[in-house]
């Protein structure tokens, strides 16, 4: 009884994910997306508010401010964003367990954040650039060069699943040549085994996703670190800008376990297991690896064109 609704709760993550996906782009969604593009606007005059407390001095002015920054975070990342949608698509196309999915998502949340306080503390403080001049760079370099960096992930996952798929391929045509054997001695892999295929990725998918992620700072988080540096409470900025982080990984930790629960839901509903479940991983990484690949090229394209 327990297994059956053990995975009856797998499976139904694929019918939930369809919905959610099908309201986010029937627009069923914009009722709720309004009340929390209102929210963040009254977070921000929230967050001028905390800035003025604490450099007033007043008695927990800090954990005021970092309290409404958090909040913010969340806002902002409930609302469109590119952080989720690679994430999820990532959580789909590789086996990677909640835990590491989850922890891949809160360093490239916190490293946005990181990214932030570079641009500002770099560019801004060390080399004198005008605020508009570093918003300039977190709305047209930086993110231009994540792009190139998601791009190339998309481009690795195609590469890696086509590899895949010939070596399961040369796998398979070799386990025929001894299929008389009950072992053959040929001292080859007949097929990747279980800790093969739900192994994390390598560092390049690490590296590439973090790094993706993270090139399209939080515009608030960086108004707010201008805005500490220029009063001169700039050790409370940063501490605000990773807290901002801490929020934005809250939603991006959700929607990578939506997009397990989807996965594992698919995989179930579908029956795939053993040989099966690894001939099919492959292809998925080949076809979600192409769109990853292909909306990041198309908008480096729509910024370069800009």
């Amino acid at each position: 009884m327990s297994r059956t609704l053990s995975r009856g709760v797998i499976m139904a993550g694929v019918p939930v994910a369809v919905v959610l996906a099908g309201l986010w782009l029937t627009g069923g969604f914009a009722g709720l997306l309004a009340l929390v593009a209102e929210a963040q606007r009254a977070a921000q005059d929230q967050l001028a508010g905390a800035v003025r407390a604490l450099r007033g001095g007043q008695p927990a002015a800090l954990a005021g401010l970092l309290g409404v920054a958090f909040t913010y975070g969340v806002l902002h990342a409930v609302g469109p964003g590119h952080g989720k949608a690679l994430i999820g698509a990532y959580g789909v196309a590789r086996r990677v367990t909640l835990a590491k999915l989850s922890a891949l998502a809160l360093v490239a949340s916190l490293a946005q954040a990181a990214v932030a306080v570079a641009l500002v503390y770099l560019g801004v403080a060390a080399l004198g650039l005008s605020r508009d001049a570093a918003t300039g760079l977190a709305e047209g370099a930086v993110p231009a060069l994540g792009n190139v960096l998601i791009a190339g992930l998309g481009l690795w996952l195609v590469w890696r699943g086509w590899r895949s798929l010939r070596a399961d391929h040369h796998h398979h045509d070799h386990h025929h040549d001894h299929a008389e054997e009950e072992a053959c001695g040929c001292g080859h892999a007949h097929a990747p085994s279980v800790t093969q295929v739900e192994a994390l990725s390598g560092w390049r998918d690490t590296v590439l996703l973090v790094a993706g992620i993270a090139m399209r700072p939080c515009s608030g988080a960086l108004f707010l670190l201008i805005l500490t540096w220029q009063i001169g409470i700039g050790a409370a900025g940063v501490s605000a800008a990773f807290a901002m982080g801490l929020g934005v990984a809250v939603v991006t930790m959700a929607a990578a376990a939506l997009a397990v629960w989807a996965r594992e839901g698919a995989f179930a509903g579908f029956g795939l297991a053993g040989g099966s479940f690894a001939r099919a991983l492959p292809v998925i990484e080949i076809l979600i690896g192409g769109l990853i690949a292909a909306v990041a090229l198309a908008l480096l394209a729509q910024g370069l064109g800009a």
